[in-house]
């Protein structure tokens, strides 16, 4: 199968002096160690903003996110960093690129039968992603997740690797440890098959004939 550029993704760098620390006290997932990691940033009452992948750099790291909402969490990350000397840019000149298999990238940090992907300059793009992920559950993005709308937890961050419950404190960190300690996670996003779009829907693709709703558990 061959490369795909995913023009709906954008990435960010950031770089300077302790961006790692300075990450590792916003985000859910742990940053400190290898990456990449799938994470979130949060409310403080724990519903998802944004969800990203945080990828290494040579200069600090990459955040490969949604393309539509980059700006908006560039500017978000802006205002947490305060005095900190890093810089946070959005950078044109690198892509996010998927393949279903092969030998280039990495594994998807959220799930391996996702794929293999990799930042590196634009190319051609292919068509097979969305349909890819969404045959496997996996949701992300404001389409889907919402914005300040679903707890991180509901959103399944913690059946796809986007939450470290070891790692200390981050933005939205008590709620979120809360609900998964009392087990309190009564709802979830989830992908469904449907000839029309149900009641409720989150996201809906009508060519593929998936929608994106939440559910109850139990």
């Amino acid at each position: 199968m061959p490369a795909t550029t995913l023009t709906d993704r954008a990435v960010i760098r950031l770089s300077g002096e302790d961006v790692r620390g300075f990450l590792q006290g916003l985000v859910t997932n742990d940053v400190a160690g290898d990456l990449p990691v799938y994470a979130g940033l949060l409310t403080p009452q724990g519903k998802a903003l944004f969800d990203f992948i945080v990828w290494a750099d040579d200069e600090g790291v990459l955040i490969d996110c949604e393309a539509s909402v980059a700006e908006a969490l560039a500017r978000r990350l802006k205002m947490y960093r305060l005095r900190r000397p890093i810089a946070i840019e959005i950078d044109p000149a690198l892509a996010v690129h998927w393949a279903k298999q092969g030998d280039l990238g990495v594994p998807d940090p959220r799930n391996p039968a996702l794929g293999r992907r990799w930042i590196a300059a634009p190319d051609a793009s292919a068509s097979g992603w969305h349909a890819h992920r969404l045959s496997l559950g996996v949701v992300e993005g404001t389409a889907e997740l919402g914005s300040d709308a679903t707890l991180w937890l509901e959103t399944n961050a913690r059946e796809q690797n986007g939450v470290s419950f070891t790692k200390g404190c981050y933005v939205g960190q008590e709620n979120t440890a809360r609900m998964n300690y009392r087990q309190k996670v009564n709802r979830r996003l989830a992908v469904v098959r449907a000839d029309a779009e149900p009641e409720g829907t989150r996201a809906w693709y009508p060519d593929l004939g998936l929608a994106v709703v939440q559910e109850r558990i139990g």
